[in-house]
């Protein structure tokens, strides 16, 4: 019989596990988790609004059971298997069927498949119940049993590092503590006589990128003698590759060679061109169980060689160099059953529309959904994916080593075939943990049974457990430790491997202005922070009268420690200070679009010339997106709205950008002297594999007039192809120059292909009086002048109104044209800029 499948979505109930029969509450659907059927059915109020989140605790400190009638199920004949299917239940769950277990499970990262063909009453109700206890008591009954590990890390409750479930459930500093549980992937029956439990393809590609050879391998369950697995290889609907095998011991493998393949590349450099491997099962005529992987053929390596720096740390696709500029990912909701494909699209399409060509899937959250993957497959996104340990000192007794063992190999078979995964990264921060509490790590001691003697016992998850599930399960995808890490040095080495560069915000809050400084080989965190827009705050600020910068309730959705003096701090130093909101917003936004560029932009730079000057392989933001609203170092907040940072580093990710920047210099020190001089350089970065010829001018721009202060610079030339062309240099004196801004723009055959600007710093000593700006729609453009140096034009955020730039420095006789859609939505579209009107301005519309 052919594979039938029962999807288990409608007629669940649930109810608090303690209360009686009469308590049942109707679930809308299947995936779902508690807080979700609670809100539902009106039994709390939204967390995510006000400080409705205390009102929500009591749900994770208790225990909950869901339960559905099975659909009928005619008794199978001698040879058909009737499974219950659970991809992911969250976490601590006894699953029963009409009241007697089948099931326990205590890692919410694993599926389960339960042969239940004998346990059913047919022709009767089949009631299928899951009871899941309180994940917050368990683990700290779990930790409270382990007194001899030291249970130590950064957020949330440390007994968190007893359970495998998603570590920010349990607080973060941009999260709230919303712990749910319950049957958070789909549930269903399959009844089967034959399945495809895996599927597997390895292959190369030639080094011209233009055939590929391999194996396919599936793993069938329940084969009778003479069972065929038909394989198929095609693009679309075009065939390209046929062949049948026998199932010998539970497996069925061939091998296949394509003379003619597309390869896969990251958006920006190629097409993204997916082919389907289908496997199905059959019997003589009779096709028993269909299954396919979509994979796109590749070459991805991660490059770490020594050079004149230490050993470098970037990624080769198809034999191309790739500077990984992007972000780091967080779960979009704190209830990722919510979490649509067509919400999916729409944060992942931001990275594209953003010249961003990584993320990284962060290792507090979850092994996320197929879709997320299919879609940076689609969409050309390469992926960094930690495996689920973030921010502690994990431990490492038996049970759960053989659960983390289970659940990485599992995850890595799952996805290991998408083109987009480019590496594998055992842990986030832990080996910080590591080195804050003075937890011992002995790189040179190679034994790994002397690691788990230790007070660092994770190391033989880092070093030991993934490694080998990584090779084993999926070779062709590099491995590293953790992120950060580099060669068992301590983890802010600048030389070797990746770091999380927070010096800027956190640690010793460096002025952001020389965050090009501060970065390694790879930067896979840095960040600052910034509010939401104002539309935001107010779909969560229940309080009118709560609505100005230092409110309880404000403070509330801000879970970062010291957010207060840090976010004072840097807003302090740089800007006049305001306390309107919408200002003090702006000011935030700005703060955060300043210091993200001076990050990416001199990062870009150092990418280099020539393969062994790859100063800095990448820089990811942290972070691209929210779990809840809430102030945070996004640059996209929980509502899809981006922040002026977003399309800062737009900008500086472009094919071709251009950056200008003076030399620091340290206002805070030496009594706010200003320097006799600075020296400043102009360059051009490309990422395009062939060299162009381009015409760069440099002007010099009074702040106070908008006239030019002295001669402007061109130079004409040949950009390095992907990479770094420095074209022009100068001194100010600044005994014979007043203030004035740098303005960098490039053509490509006569057409303006990038603009940069360096200001006088900090912002603040600089008057910004009497801009005159003009803002004018025609049609589908927005036209933007002004005629004195502008700092900073943000556009409102509308509900259908989508601009193709903000975070604008607009300079006299250099018109900037923005493209909007939602014309009819954009008419009188506000906007603000530094030292603006209190109000801000206005669109005219085209006479």
């Amino acid at each position: 019989m052919a594979f039938n499948v029962h999807e288990l979505t409608a007629g669940w109930e649930f109810k608090q596990t303690e209360e009686g029969d009469d308590a049942w509450l109707p679930v809308a659907r299947v995936p779902t988790n508690v807080h979700i059927d609670l809100l539902a059915n009106d039994k709390i109020p939204d967390p995510f609004l006000g400080f409705n989140e205390l009102k929500c605790e009591w749900v994770g400190e208790a225990a909950w059971t869901y339960r559905t009638v099975l659909p009928d199920i005619t008794k199978p004949e001698k040879g058909t298997t009737v499974a219950l299917a659970f991809d992911g239940l969250d976490t601590f769950a006894t699953v029963k069927l009409n009241g007697s277990p089948i099931l326990t499970s205590d890692n919410m990262f694993l599926a389960h498949h339960v042969d239940v063909t004998a346990r059913l009453d047919y022709g009767s109700k089949n009631v299928l119940e899951i009871d899941f206890d309180c994940a917050f008591k368990r683990a700290r009954a779990i930790k409270d049993a382990h007194p001899e590990h030291k249970w130590v890390g950064f957020n949330g409750d440390m007994a968190r590092l007893a359970v495998r479930k998603a570590q920010y459930h349990w607080g973060w500093d941009w999260g709230p503590i919303l712990c749910p549980s319950g049957p958070w992937r789909p549930v269903r029956v399959e009844i089967y006589q034959t399945r495809i439990t895996d599927l597997r393809i390895d292959y190369t590609l030639s080094s011209d990128l233009k055939s590929a050879t391999g194996t396919i391998v599936a793993r069938v369950e329940g084969a009778a003698p003479g069972t065929l697995v038909n394989f198929t290889i095609q693009r679309a609907t075009n065939v390209i590759f046929t062949q049948s095998a026998p199932v010998t011991g539970g497996f069925a493998k061939i091998e296949f060679s394509i003379p003619a393949v597309q390869p896969w590349f990251p958006h920006g450099y190629g097409g993204q061109p997916l082919y389907d491997f289908i496997a199905t099962a059959a019997a003589g005529e009779t096709d028993l169980h269909t299954t396919y992987r979509r994979i796109g053929f590749r070459r991805a390596e991660l490059v770490q060689q020594e050079d004149g720096i230490g050993k470098s740390f970037f990624f080769r696709v198809n034999g191309g160099d790739v500077f990984c500029g992007g972000s780091d990912w967080i779960p979009a909701d704190s209830f990722t059953p919510r979490i649509c494909a067509e919400r999916y699209r729409k944060w992942l399409q931001l990275m594209v529309d953003g010249n961003q060509v990584m993320i990284r899937i962060w290792g507090g959250g979850i092994w996320e959904e197929d879709v997320f993957y299919d879609l940076c497959d689609e969409l050309g996104i390469l992926v960094w994916q930690d495996f689920m340990f973030g921010c502690g000192n994990y431990p490492a007794f038996p049970e759960y080593l053989a659960s983390v063992d289970k659940e990485s190999a599992e995850n890595v078979r799952r996805i290991r075939h998408h083109p987009s995964i480019v590496i594998f990264a055992g842990n986030n921060e832990d080996y910080q943990v590591q080195e804050q509490f003075g937890l011992t790590y002995n790189y040179a001691d190679k034994d790994p049974t002397d690691w788990l003697k230790t007070d660092f016992p994770a190391r033989y998850i880092y070093e030991k457990i993934l490694p080998d599930i990584v090779q084993k399960e999926a070779p062709h995808i590099p491995y590293h430790p953790g992120s950060p890490w580099g060669d068992g040095l301590i983890t802010s080495n600048r030389n070797v491997g990746d770091m999380h560069q927070w010096n800027v915000w956190h640690g010793t809050q460096e002025k952001y202005q020389i965050f090009d400084t501060l970065g390694g080989r790879f930067n896979s965190e840095f960040g600052m922070e910034a509010f939401p827009h104002i539309a935001t705050i107010k779909a969560y600020c229940t309080d009118p009268a709560q609505l100005y910068p230092q409110s309880h309730m404000l403070d509330f959705h801000n879970k970062a420690d010291g957010h207060e003096r840090r976010i004072a701090t840097y807003l302090v130093e740089n800007f006049r200070t305001v306390t309107d909101l919408e200002r003090f917003i702006h000011l935030t936004q700005l703060s955060q679009s300043e210091a993200l560029t001076f990050g990416y932009r001199g990062w870009r730079r150092q990418w280099g010339s020539l393969p062994n000057s790859r100063g800095c392989g990448g820089a990811l933001v942290w972070q691209l997106n929210d779990c809840w609203p809430v102030t945070s170092w996004s640059i996209v907040d929980f509502y899809l709205r981006p922040k002026p940072a977003f399309y800062a580093l737009r900008r500086v990710l472009a094919p071709v950008a251009v950056g200008i920047q003076r030399e620091h210099s340290d206002w805070s020190v030496v009594h706010a002297r200003p320097p006799k001089t600075s020296k400043w350089e102009c360059w051009v970065v490309s990422r395009r594999a062939e060299g162009v010829r381009a015409r760069v001018q440099v002007r010099f721009v009074s702040v106070r007039t908008g006239k030019e202060v002295r001669e402007t610079v061109v130079w004409e030339g040949a950009l390095v192809p992907n990479g770094t062309t420095l074209v022009a240099t100068g001194v100010i004196d600044h005994a014979t120059t007043e203030p004035h801004v740098l303005a960098a723009r490039v053509w490509i055959s006569d057409t303006l292909v990038a603009r940069d600007a360096d200001w006088p710093q900090p912002l603040k000593y600089l008057d910004f009086a009497d801009r005159n700006v003009k803002a004018v729609r025609d049609g589908d453009v927005i036209r933007v002048t002004a005629e004195r140096p502008t700092k900073g034009l943000v556009w409102e955020v509308r509900d259908g109104v989508w601009v193709e730039d903000s975070s604008l420095d607009v300079l006299p006789e250099d018109e900037q044209i923005v493209r909007v859609r939602g014309e009819d939505e954009a008419r009188g579209l506000g906007y603000r800029y530094l030292g603006g009107d209190v109000e801000g301005g206005r669109v005219e519309e085209k006479a």
